[in-house]
This record gives structure tokens, sequence and C-alpha cells, in this order.
């Protein structure tokens, strides 16, 4: 997938030191309405590593081809056979059906030789609101940069789109009755890294006239066939847990309101079940279970050049894992964030023992492309992803992750979320 868009984005992520975010506008406007020096001190004091300082280029054919991979699989989940497949293995709670999708889908790829390959899908993936503001935040000292600069997808529009796609969640559950109350819900909310981006959403739905409450899954109580926190009732509840199953005794309220159909549920186990637990790769990577399923040739076609070769870790297999190792990426089923996952050429025997035990798949291992800043004298080297943030199998923004070392950290000086600039197709740039 060798495109002159594509080569030229990747000679700028290696050469172009021009673009940078200018924090202060950032920081500017992460900082309006009630509340925003907290906001400030929380990123900039408790969270200095949250955005990286650059942009990284990207070429149209690569977001294009992308979006053909995330419409892809959206097609395989759709179909029945992949609901009976997937669910025999999810936890209890995601064979529950519901007309909610399921908000902020993010698909992770990595820039392999022959293009973009999904790397895995997340339910409840963060930043994206962070991001849109992050995307605006940028200032160019090139005539290059300057030229694609005004392609970025306008703030205020973007955070538009992430209210209708709650109101579309609500709607497909309760039609025309009113939404009244939004809980964003997670543990311990204000310890968690991205909490600064829950307090960007409950101002943002409340400039919209809807209550919020930021709270613990504790702190919800199932009464009276409704959901409540507090004296108030919960219409529709965010939800940013990484409890997919809702299976933790904290959790309890959540998961009998949300089964007794008495609050909107977004992420929700099911959509997790159907898109997000990494066995769920072994079979988007297996042809033949994919001509099983009845997906077509096509599809299929996408699926198997545009995900790497996914596999269950069975014990049985120990031996030539161990030996082909150099090659692989393990992951946990039920993972996210980079949680318990190795690359196989760090491993130790004593990790690879408890990988062995089961829960784990190993995927091929592509390793991430680099976006290049600093000086000959003193360089720095930064490994990229790229993160496709969709609804209903439409991309709404495209954003990378900055790091260096094993897995994406939020730890590195220069890296973090980092906006993302199109490199249109040249014939485009002549008309």
């Amino acid at each position: 997938m060798t495109t002159q868009c594509n080569r030229m984005a990747e000679a700028l992520n290696r050469d172009c030191q021009c673009v940078s975010v200018d924090r202060e506008k950032l920081l500017r406007a992460l900082a309006q309405g009630e509340a925003g020096a907290d906001m400030v001190r929380l990123i900039e004091e408790e969270r200095p590593h949250l955005f990286a300082e650059s942009t990284v280029f990207l070429g149209q054919a690569s977001v294009e081809r992308m979006a053909e991979i995330v419409a892809a699989i959206e097609r395989v989940a759709a179909l029945p056979a992949w609901a009976e497949r997937v669910l025999a293995w999810a936890p209890q709670a995601a064979r529950h059906e519901t007309g909610a999708a399921g908000v902020f889908m993010g698909y992770d790829f990595h820039l392999g030789k022959d293009g973009p390959q999904l790397i895995e899908i997340n339910t409840n993936a963060g930043g994206g609101l962070l991001n849109a503001a992050l995307s605006q935040a940028q200032v160019a000292c090139c005539e290059e940069v300057s030229a694609i600069l005004p392609g970025v997808h306008p703030a205020a529009t973007l955070e538009q789109d992430y209210v209708d796609m709650f109101i579309e969640e609500w709607r497909a559950e309760r039609g025309a009755a009113p939404l009244g109350r939004i809980a964003i819900v997670d543990e311990k909310p204000s310890e968690q890294y991205l909490y600064p981006e829950f307090l960007l959403f409950k101002k943002l739905f409340e400039r919209h006239g809807l209550a919020t409450v930021i709270c613990d899954p504790a702190e919800l109580r199932f009464a009276g066939g409704a959901l409540h926190h507090g004296d108030g009732r919960i219409d529709l509840v965010y939800n940013r847990l990484t409890d997919f199953g809702l299976e933790a005794p904290a959790h309890a309220a959540l998961r009998e309101a949300w089964l007794a159909g008495a609050v909107v549920l977004t992420p929700h186990p099911r959509a997790h079940a159907l898109f997000a637990d990494k066995r769920n790769l072994t079979l988007l990577t297996d042809e033949a279970a994919l001509v099983e399923l009845g997906v077509d040739a096509a599809t299929r076609d996408v699926l198997l050049s545009g995900i790497p070769r996914t596999r269950g870790v069975r014990r049985e297999d120990g031996e030539d894992l161990w030996a082909a190792r150099r090659q692989l990426f393990f992951k946990p089923a039920a993972g996210y964030g980079s949680k318990a996952a190795y690359r196989g050429d760090k491993l130790t025997k004593r990790v690879f023992e408890d990988i062995l035990a089961g829960g784990y798949v190993a995927q091929a291992l592509v390793p991430p492309s680099e976006r290049r800043l600093g000086t000959e004298e003193a360089p720095l080297e930064l490994k990229l992803d790229l993160r496709n943030y969709t609804y209903r199998g439409r991309v709404q923004l495209v954003t990378a992750r900055l790091y260096q070392g094993q897995t994406t950290n939020f730890r590195t000086p220069g890296g973090g979320f980092a906006p993302v600039l199109t490199v249109p197709r040249m014939e485009q740039n002549r008309s």
C-alpha cells in the first residue's frame, strides 16, 4: 500500500519538526467554564504527558484503508452466526439484547509495511473529547503543513457529534421520551488517569441541558424499577468501567438495572462481547471460520489482509509458541489498556508460564511506526499507534498516541495523545 500520500506522510513523520501543539491555546480551551483552573492543574501537574507536543501525519490512503477494515468488522459483527459464536464464550450479561450500539468504539492500528494493521478493538475507548480539543491547538511553520491544517475537524462540530451520539443511543431504547439525567460511571473516578475527560463530558452534557453526575458504581442503587444516585433517577449511564461483564459485586445495581431495562447503558457487555473480546480476533483472521460464518469473499479479503494473524494460546502449543515468541505479541482475552500484554521477545519463562495457564491470545507482531522529533544532536524517536473513534461503523475521529517502551503509557516526555493530519492524495492537490 505504498502510495505517494503515504510516502509523504512517512517523510513528514521522520523529518518535519515544525508542527507543534500550542499548549497555551489547548489549556485555555480546557479551562473554560466552572472549575477550569482545577482542570488545568489536573493536567499540567498530575498528567504532564497526557498530550504530545507534536502532530502525526497520515496518508489519506491509510485513513481510507482503516475505515474499510472497520466497515468489514462491523458487517461481520452484524451476522447472527457471529453473535451465536462469540456469545458462547462471553459473560452471561452479554446475552441481553439492546437497541443501543455502544459509544466510543475504538479501533487501534499500527502502520505495517503493507498499510494499517488492526491491533485491537476497545468498547470504552477514552480520549475522544480530549482529542477534540487537541485537534484545534496546532501551529504550522511551513507551507507544506499549512496547506493541510484547514482539514482539521472543528472541535465544536465534533463535540456536537458526540452529544448527538448519546442522544441516538437514548432514542434507540426510549424513542421520543425525554432524556433527563446522565451518570458517568467508573470506579473511584477522581483517581482515574482520564478523570479530566469525565469533567469535560459533564460540562458538555450540561451545556446541552442534560443533568450529569460523575460517580462510582457503588453509589448507585436499583429500587422501584429505576436506577438512582442520591435522590435523583439516572436515565442513561456512560459506562467507563473495565468490568466488561458487570460481574463484580460492587456493580450489581448497575447490572440489575440494565438487565431489567431500567437504564440505557452505553457501552455495554454485549458490545464488548461482539467486538472487543480478544478471542474474536482469532475468528476474524481464520479464513475457514469466516467461511463457516457466512462472510463474503470481499470482506474476508479485507480482514485477512488488515488484521495480524491471531490464535488462542493453548498449553499443548507451548513449545511452538516459545520458539516463535519473537514474532508474537501476547494479550489477555479480556484485557484493556495494554495491561498484562507482552511482546514475545521481552518474555521471561516465568511470565510465559502464566500466559500458558489460559485466557491469552498470540498475535503476529506488527511493530509500530515512528515519529521522529528533536535535533540531530538530541533526537527523540517515539513509537506511534493510531486510534479510530467510531459509532455504528462511522469513523468520527482519527488520533494517535506517541510513546516509548513496550506499550502506550502516557509517561513519555513529548508523548501522549497527538492530533493526526491527513496528507491528501497528490491528484487532489492538483485539482
